[in-house]
Protein backbone atom coordinates (compact mmCIF):
# COMPACT_ATOMS: atom_id res chain seq x y z
CA UNK A 1 0.00 0.00 0.00
CA UNK A 2 2.84 2.36 1.17
CA UNK A 3 4.63 1.65 -2.26
CA UNK A 4 1.76 2.48 -4.24
CA UNK A 5 1.60 5.95 -2.77
CA UNK A 6 4.56 6.68 -2.87
CA UNK A 7 4.46 5.94 -6.19
CA UNK A 8 1.43 8.09 -7.30
CA UNK A 9 3.17 11.12 -5.00
CA UNK A 10 6.46 11.00 -6.79
CA UNK A 11 4.93 11.29 -10.25
CA UNK A 12 2.27 13.47 -9.43
CA UNK A 13 5.11 15.92 -7.60
CA UNK A 14 6.59 15.24 -11.01
CA UNK A 15 4.13 16.40 -13.35
CA UNK A 16 3.26 19.22 -11.35
CA UNK A 17 7.33 20.35 -11.46
CA UNK A 18 7.42 20.21 -14.81
CA UNK A 19 3.98 21.66 -15.03
CA UNK A 20 5.28 25.04 -13.41
CA UNK A 21 8.51 25.00 -14.87
CA UNK A 22 7.08 25.76 -18.54
CA UNK A 23 5.48 28.50 -16.98
CA UNK A 24 6.28 32.16 -17.00
CA UNK A 25 8.51 33.02 -13.81
CA UNK A 26 6.36 35.06 -10.88
CA UNK A 27 7.44 36.05 -7.72
CA UNK A 28 4.15 33.57 -6.50
CA UNK A 29 5.85 30.46 -7.86
CA UNK A 30 7.95 29.74 -4.70
CA UNK A 31 5.63 30.08 -1.97
CA UNK A 32 2.94 27.97 -4.16
CA UNK A 33 5.23 25.44 -4.21
CA UNK A 34 5.87 25.70 -0.57
CA UNK A 35 2.25 24.94 0.06
CA UNK A 36 2.05 21.94 -2.82
CA UNK A 37 5.07 20.24 -2.04
CA UNK A 38 4.62 19.61 1.67
CA UNK A 39 4.95 15.58 1.50
CA UNK A 40 1.23 15.42 1.25
CA UNK A 41 0.86 11.75 0.73
CA UNK A 42 -1.79 12.12 -2.04
CA UNK A 43 -4.57 10.02 -1.15
CA UNK A 44 -7.09 12.08 -3.09
CA UNK A 45 -4.92 10.89 -6.41
CA UNK A 46 -5.07 7.43 -5.07
CA UNK A 47 -8.14 7.05 -4.69
CA UNK A 48 -9.11 8.16 -8.55
CA UNK A 49 -6.15 6.08 -9.53
CA UNK A 50 -8.00 3.38 -7.77
CA UNK A 51 -11.07 3.78 -9.26
CA UNK A 52 -10.02 4.50 -12.52
CA UNK A 53 -8.17 0.80 -12.51
CA UNK A 54 -12.28 -0.62 -12.20
CA UNK A 55 -12.45 1.17 -14.99
CA UNK A 56 -9.60 0.27 -16.62
CA UNK A 57 -8.44 4.06 -17.45
CA UNK A 58 -4.79 5.21 -18.72
CA UNK A 59 -2.67 5.82 -15.37
CA UNK A 60 -1.28 8.94 -17.18
CA UNK A 61 -4.76 10.51 -17.72
CA UNK A 62 -5.46 9.86 -14.10
CA UNK A 63 -2.46 11.16 -12.86
CA UNK A 64 -2.48 14.67 -14.68
CA UNK A 65 -6.37 14.78 -13.09
CA UNK A 66 -4.77 14.06 -9.67
CA UNK A 67 -2.46 16.96 -10.22
CA UNK A 68 -5.23 19.49 -10.47
CA UNK A 69 -6.90 17.95 -7.62
CA UNK A 70 -3.78 17.99 -5.09
CA UNK A 71 -3.53 21.94 -6.04
CA UNK A 72 -6.95 22.04 -5.07
CA UNK A 73 -6.30 20.58 -2.29
CA UNK A 74 -3.22 22.89 -0.94
CA UNK A 75 -5.12 26.31 -1.67
CA UNK A 76 -7.54 24.70 0.70
CA UNK A 77 -4.91 23.79 3.50
CA UNK A 78 -3.27 27.43 2.89
CA UNK A 79 -6.41 29.05 3.61
CA UNK A 80 -7.66 26.52 6.45
CA UNK A 81 -4.52 27.33 8.47
CA UNK A 82 -5.21 31.56 8.07
CA UNK A 83 -4.96 33.27 10.97
CA UNK A 84 -8.76 34.51 10.15
CA UNK A 85 -9.25 30.38 9.80
CA UNK A 86 -7.99 27.83 11.93
CA UNK A 87 -4.75 29.63 12.63
CA UNK A 88 -2.59 26.98 12.32
CA UNK A 89 0.70 27.62 12.70
CA UNK A 90 2.37 23.86 11.43
CA UNK A 91 1.46 22.26 8.65
CA UNK A 92 2.94 18.63 7.91
CA UNK A 93 5.70 19.59 10.13
CA UNK A 94 6.49 22.60 8.71
CA UNK A 95 5.52 26.69 8.78
CA UNK A 96 2.49 27.55 7.34
CA UNK A 97 2.55 29.33 4.32
CA UNK A 98 1.66 32.00 5.73
CA UNK A 99 4.21 32.14 8.95
CA UNK A 100 6.85 31.42 6.29
CA UNK A 101 5.83 34.38 3.65
CA UNK A 102 3.18 36.49 5.12
CA UNK A 103 -0.28 36.31 5.11
CA UNK A 104 -1.36 38.70 1.82
CA UNK A 105 1.43 36.27 0.09
CA UNK A 106 -0.18 32.88 1.29
CA UNK A 107 -3.33 34.05 0.45
CA UNK A 108 -2.25 34.85 -3.31
CA UNK A 109 -0.39 31.78 -3.22
CA UNK A 110 -3.36 29.48 -2.63
CA UNK A 111 -5.54 31.52 -5.22
CA UNK A 112 -2.89 30.86 -7.84
CA UNK A 113 -2.95 27.09 -7.13
CA UNK A 114 -6.79 26.99 -7.28
CA UNK A 115 -6.73 28.68 -10.28
CA UNK A 116 -3.59 26.53 -12.02
CA UNK A 117 -5.63 23.24 -11.44
CA UNK A 118 -8.20 24.93 -14.23
CA UNK A 119 -5.38 25.31 -15.91
CA UNK A 120 -4.09 21.80 -15.79
CA UNK A 121 -7.60 20.52 -16.67
CA UNK A 122 -7.73 22.89 -19.89
CA UNK A 123 -4.23 21.68 -21.01
CA UNK A 124 -3.68 19.97 -23.86
CA UNK A 125 -1.72 17.53 -21.46
CA UNK A 126 -4.54 16.27 -20.60
CA UNK A 127 -5.40 14.43 -23.86
CA UNK A 128 -9.38 13.88 -23.90
CA UNK A 129 -12.07 15.62 -25.91
CA UNK A 130 -12.93 19.27 -24.85
CA UNK A 131 -16.25 18.62 -23.79
CA UNK A 132 -15.36 15.84 -21.25
CA UNK A 133 -13.03 18.27 -20.24
CA UNK A 134 -15.84 20.68 -19.69
CA UNK A 135 -17.73 18.43 -17.70
CA UNK A 136 -14.78 17.91 -15.48
CA UNK A 137 -13.88 21.09 -14.87
CA UNK A 138 -17.70 22.39 -13.89
CA UNK A 139 -17.72 19.12 -11.50
CA UNK A 140 -14.40 20.20 -9.68
CA UNK A 141 -15.02 23.78 -9.49
CA UNK A 142 -18.45 22.47 -7.76
CA UNK A 143 -16.47 20.44 -5.47
CA UNK A 144 -14.00 23.68 -4.02
CA UNK A 145 -16.31 26.32 -3.96
CA UNK A 146 -19.80 27.20 -1.85
CA UNK A 147 -21.40 23.83 -2.58
CA UNK A 148 -18.06 21.76 -1.43
CA UNK A 149 -14.56 23.23 0.23
CA UNK A 150 -15.55 26.87 0.73
CA UNK A 151 -18.84 25.78 2.37
CA UNK A 152 -18.02 23.46 4.22
CA UNK A 153 -15.25 25.62 5.85
CA UNK A 154 -17.59 28.02 6.28
CA UNK A 155 -20.12 26.17 8.07
CA UNK A 156 -17.16 24.51 10.14
CA UNK A 157 -15.79 27.88 11.36
CA UNK A 158 -19.67 29.17 12.18
CA UNK A 159 -20.23 25.84 14.06
CA UNK A 160 -17.75 26.99 16.87
CA UNK A 161 -18.72 26.60 20.59
CA UNK A 162 -21.98 25.75 19.33
CA UNK A 163 -24.64 22.40 19.80
CA UNK A 164 -24.73 20.99 16.20
CA UNK A 165 -26.62 17.74 15.38
CA UNK A 166 -25.38 14.94 13.85
CA UNK A 167 -27.21 15.45 10.70
CA UNK A 168 -25.80 19.11 10.12
CA UNK A 169 -22.33 17.61 11.37
CA UNK A 170 -22.44 15.44 8.48
CA UNK A 171 -23.76 17.51 5.81
CA UNK A 172 -20.32 19.90 6.68
CA UNK A 173 -18.06 17.44 6.97
CA UNK A 174 -19.22 15.98 3.56
CA UNK A 175 -19.21 19.55 1.93
CA UNK A 176 -15.53 20.62 3.41
CA UNK A 177 -13.61 16.89 2.87
CA UNK A 178 -16.15 14.80 0.74
CA UNK A 179 -16.95 16.62 -2.11
CA UNK A 180 -13.34 16.55 -3.58
CA UNK A 181 -13.00 12.70 -2.90
CA UNK A 182 -16.64 12.65 -4.50
CA UNK A 183 -14.87 14.34 -7.60
CA UNK A 184 -11.70 12.14 -7.51
CA UNK A 185 -14.75 8.80 -7.71
CA UNK A 186 -16.97 10.41 -10.44
CA UNK A 187 -14.06 11.72 -12.75
CA UNK A 188 -13.26 8.07 -14.30
CA UNK A 189 -16.79 7.90 -14.86
CA UNK A 190 -16.80 11.15 -16.37
CA UNK A 191 -14.03 9.88 -18.68
CA UNK A 192 -15.50 6.68 -19.73
CA UNK A 193 -19.10 8.76 -20.20
CA UNK A 194 -20.81 6.16 -17.69
CA UNK A 195 -24.78 6.75 -17.00
CA UNK A 196 -26.27 9.59 -14.50
CA UNK A 197 -26.88 6.58 -12.28
CA UNK A 198 -23.39 5.37 -12.19
CA UNK A 199 -22.16 8.75 -11.64
CA UNK A 200 -24.55 9.70 -8.62
CA UNK A 201 -23.65 6.02 -7.03
CA UNK A 202 -19.72 6.77 -6.99
CA UNK A 203 -20.26 10.42 -6.15
CA UNK A 204 -22.14 9.02 -3.10
CA UNK A 205 -19.35 6.51 -2.72
CA UNK A 206 -16.86 9.36 -2.59
CA UNK A 207 -18.25 11.61 -0.06
CA UNK A 208 -18.62 8.34 2.48
CA UNK A 209 -14.80 8.15 2.15
CA UNK A 210 -14.16 12.11 2.46
CA UNK A 211 -16.14 11.49 5.80
CA UNK A 212 -14.23 8.29 6.64
CA UNK A 213 -11.43 10.65 6.00
CA UNK A 214 -12.87 13.04 8.06
CA UNK A 215 -13.35 10.91 11.14
CA UNK A 216 -9.94 9.76 10.82
CA UNK A 217 -8.35 13.26 10.47
CA UNK A 218 -10.61 13.63 13.84
CA UNK A 219 -9.98 11.51 15.61
CA UNK A 220 -5.53 11.66 15.17
CA UNK A 221 -6.47 15.18 16.34
CA UNK A 222 -8.29 13.64 19.52
CA UNK A 223 -5.57 11.33 20.19
CA UNK A 224 -2.55 12.09 18.02
CA UNK A 225 0.98 13.59 18.71
CA UNK A 226 2.59 16.58 17.29
CA UNK A 227 5.67 14.36 16.26
CA UNK A 228 3.26 12.18 14.44
CA UNK A 229 0.64 14.26 13.32
CA UNK A 230 2.99 16.67 11.66
CA UNK A 231 0.41 19.35 13.45
CA UNK A 232 -0.82 20.69 16.38
CA UNK A 233 -3.53 18.32 17.79
CA UNK A 234 -6.11 18.91 20.30
CA UNK A 235 -7.29 22.40 18.78
CA UNK A 236 -10.87 20.82 17.99
CA UNK A 237 -11.41 20.63 21.43
CA UNK A 238 -9.43 23.99 22.20
CA UNK A 239 -11.92 25.73 19.47
CA UNK A 240 -15.20 24.21 20.51
CA UNK A 241 -15.31 22.05 17.05
CA UNK A 242 -18.21 20.45 16.04
CA UNK A 243 -17.19 16.78 15.31
CA UNK A 244 -18.52 13.39 15.53
CA UNK A 245 -16.28 12.87 18.34
CA UNK A 246 -17.67 15.88 20.40
CA UNK A 247 -20.66 14.60 20.19
CA UNK A 248 -20.59 10.91 19.78
CA UNK A 249 -17.31 10.29 21.71
CA UNK A 250 -14.24 8.41 20.37
CA UNK A 251 -15.39 4.77 20.80
CA UNK A 252 -18.55 5.55 18.78
CA UNK A 253 -17.07 7.44 16.61
CA UNK A 254 -14.62 4.92 15.52
CA UNK A 255 -17.31 2.48 15.45
CA UNK A 256 -19.22 4.93 12.77
CA UNK A 257 -15.48 4.97 10.51
CA UNK A 258 -16.33 1.11 10.35
CA UNK A 259 -19.73 1.39 9.46
CA UNK A 260 -18.79 3.58 7.42
CA UNK A 261 -16.30 1.15 5.49
CA UNK A 262 -18.26 -1.41 5.45
CA UNK A 263 -21.36 0.77 3.36
CA UNK A 264 -18.78 1.41 0.52
CA UNK A 265 -17.40 -2.25 0.29
CA UNK A 266 -20.82 -3.26 0.26
CA UNK A 267 -21.78 -1.15 -2.42
CA UNK A 268 -17.76 -2.12 -4.35
CA UNK A 269 -18.90 -5.77 -3.91
CA UNK A 270 -20.05 -5.97 -7.96
CA UNK A 271 -16.28 -4.74 -9.40
CA UNK A 272 -15.28 -7.80 -7.44
CA UNK A 273 -11.21 -8.09 -7.32
CA UNK A 274 -11.04 -4.78 -9.56
CA UNK A 275 -11.77 -2.75 -6.31
CA UNK A 276 -9.30 -4.56 -3.74
CA UNK A 277 -7.04 -1.08 -4.29
CA UNK A 278 -9.72 0.82 -3.46
CA UNK A 279 -10.56 -1.41 -0.23
CA UNK A 280 -6.94 -1.37 0.76
CA UNK A 281 -7.13 2.19 0.72
CA UNK A 282 -9.94 2.57 2.96
CA UNK A 283 -8.58 0.74 5.47
CA UNK A 284 -5.21 3.01 5.05
CA UNK A 285 -7.11 5.78 5.55
CA UNK A 286 -8.68 4.99 9.38
CA UNK A 287 -5.67 3.51 10.25
CA UNK A 288 -3.06 5.98 9.53
CA UNK A 289 -1.61 8.30 12.41
CA UNK A 290 -1.89 11.07 10.30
Amino acid sequence: MQKKLNKIAKDTNIFLKRFIKKQKKSELIVPMQYGLFSGGKKIRSKILVDVGSIFNLNYKTLLIIGAAVECIHAYSLIHDDLPCMDNDLIRRGKPSTHIKFGESTAVLAGNSLLTMAFEILSHKDLNINEKTKIRLINKISESSGHLGIAGGQYLDLSYEHKKISEKKIIEMEIKKTGKLFSFCCVAPLILKNKSKKDIQKFENIGADIGLLFQVADDLIDYNGSLSAAGKKTGKDKKKGKATLISLLGDKNTIKYANKLILKINTKLKKYGPKSKNLTETLNYILNRNK
